[in-house]
């Protein structure tokens, strides 16, 4: 996936697509600050990681700047946001989030809200940049209250 991302940039560069050549750039940079602050390989999973953190940051800054209407910054965000969604897979539907929860349940053998944080800690690896990590965090709530 990194590998996807570097080619990319050079196709970028190639086609003089300044807009696209900078976002892939941020992202690569943030890969790799990843890879540096926490001395780590870069894998699939880191990448989706860092996608996932930096897709989330600008949702929240979109929203911010369609507060304050400020919509030609939305616009840049909506082209960014594009960019980094074709990065990340496919999103699970709310049906999988659901199966992925009571499997996770079911194999830590939870019962109350004490035991979320075992459930989270396997649904977490399982749909990282799939899903909405808030959406999951209320859905596990809700099934073990």
């Amino acid at each position: 996936m990194f590998d996807k991302i570097k080619n990319d940039m050079i196709q970028a560069m190639k086609e003089q697509d300044k807009f696209r050549l900078s976002v892939i750039k941020m992202l690569k940079a943030a890969i790799d600050k990843t890879r540096i602050d926490k001395k780590i390989e870069i894998t699939d999973e880191v990448v989706i990681s860092v996608l996932a953190k930096e897709l989330k940051t600008r949702e929240e800054s979109k929203m911010e700047f369609s507060k304050a209407g400020r919509m030609d910054l939305v616009e840049s965000l909506d082209k960014e946001i594009l960019i980094i969604k074709n990065y990340l897979p496919e999103p699970l539907s709310p049906e999988e989030i659901d199966e992925i929860i009571e499997n996770a349940i079911n194999e830590v053998g939870a019962s109350t809200i004490k035991d979320m944080g075992k459930v989270m800690k396997i649904v977490t690896s399982k749909v990282t940049g799939k899903a909405d990590m808030k959406e999951v965090s209320s859905k596990i709530k809700a099934k073990l209250s």
